[in-house]
Order: C-alpha cells, then sequence, then structure tokens
C-alpha cells in the first residue's frame, strides 16, 4: 500500500544519507526508484543528493514551480517506479505536498519526503508544515547537540561564528552555516 511518508529533523542528522541508503536498497533489490531534489541547492553538485559523509547519486530537480503529480505521473509513463524519493522537502510548497498526496493515492506510488522542520528561527517550513499535517507516516532523524541531548532547533552563524537573528528564512549552507542544538541551548544562543 502507498503511503506519504516525512522523515525530519535539524541539520547534520542524516536525512540525505538514510535517502541515499533506502534508495540503495530498492536498487539492490531490481526496483527502479526517483530521486528528486530542488533546484537551488547545488552543494554537492547540480541535480544531485548528497551526504556530508561523501555518497551521492544523480536526481532529477523540482522548483517552486514545477507540478510534482505530473512530474511523478510522466516518470511513470517511462516504466514502473517503486518509490519516489524528495529530498530537500522543507522547500517544497503546500500545493506540491498535495500534489504528491495526491500521487500516492492515485498513482498508487509511496512517496518518501526528507526535510528539516524548523528554520533558524524555530519556525516551521512551509513544505515541512503541510507534510505535518498530510503524511501517512513521521519519523525523526536524530542528530545531538553538543550538551549530548537531543538536537532539535538550528542556528545561523555568520563567517566569524555569530549566531544570527534575522535574515531570510531559506539561505543554503552547512556545517560552516548552521549548527544543531537541544531547545535549551537554542534558546541561549537566541538570548530568548
Amino acid at each position: 500500500m502507498a503511503k506519504l511518508y516525512f522523515q525530519y529533523s535539524t541539520m547534520n542528522a542524516g536525512k540525505s544519507t538514510v535517502l541515499l541508503q533506502a534508495a540503495h536498497n530498492y536498487r539492490e533489490r531490481g526496483m527502479d526508484s526517483y530521486l528528486l531534489t530542488v533546484d537551488f541547492d547545488d552543494r554537492g553538485g547540480e541535480g544531485k543528493i548528497a551526504s556530508r559523509i561523501g555518497i551521492s547519486e544523480p536526481a532529477e530537480t523540482f522548483s517552486a514551480k514545477t507540478d510534482l503529480f505530473q512530474k511523478i505521473e510522466n516518470r511513470l509513463k517511462k516504466g514502473h517506479v517503486a518509490c519516489v524519493f524528495i529530498d530537500e522537502a522543507q522547500f517544497l510548497s503546500k500545493a506540491q505536498v498535495w500534489q504528491l498526496a495526491r500521487a500516492v493515492d492515485d498513482l498508487k506510488v509511496p512517496v518518501m519526503c526528507y526535510g528539516l522542520r524548523v528554520d533558524f528561527r524555530g519556525e516551521l517550513f512551509p513544505g515541512s508544515a503541510a507534510l505535518l499535517a498530510l503524511a501517512d507516516e513521521m519519523r525523526e532523524v536524530r542528530t545531538i547537540c553538543h550538551c549530548g541531548k537531543k538536537a532539535t532547533m538550528v542556528v545561523r552563524q555568520d563567517a566569524e561564528g555569530k549566531v544570527l537573528l534575522d535574515g531570510a528564512q531559506v539561505q543554503i549552507g552547512g556545517n560552516e552555516t548552521y549548527v544543531s542544538l537541544c531547545r535549551k541551548h537554542w534558546r541561549d544562543a537566541m538570548d530568548m
């Protein structure tokens, strides 16, 4: 039975690694999967899902204007797909999450989404909010704060390591830009 899945966490928890491992498992069993990622995140290379541990796979990209139901339907016309994988799912729009739900319901293909739950201000991303509302199954991919507690928040830092309190919700970056923290240490860093 096809379902819409959402695996979420903070930065550097290994979401892309988990996605790539799951896609590998399908491929190893002779089942095709369809990998998608947002078009403006090219940290691992254009049209690639890359993990910070050094593994990557080619992926098709989507933009804010992409009709994901149509994109998946077009891919299925070329041959069976056992599962659709979406990386950077926090960047989906609410409408795109509904398109993914429709693909699950009408095209009967499982869709596994991986993304951040909250931004550096502690606010839900639009795609994450929609997935939290619509996903059939959700799972947290965990990472830890420097104190050893579970990290659920992230701060954005400038080049000197100073915590930024304001800015655009979307800024692509990795370890040089973001640090995952538990709620207490996030509050301390944000002076809350």
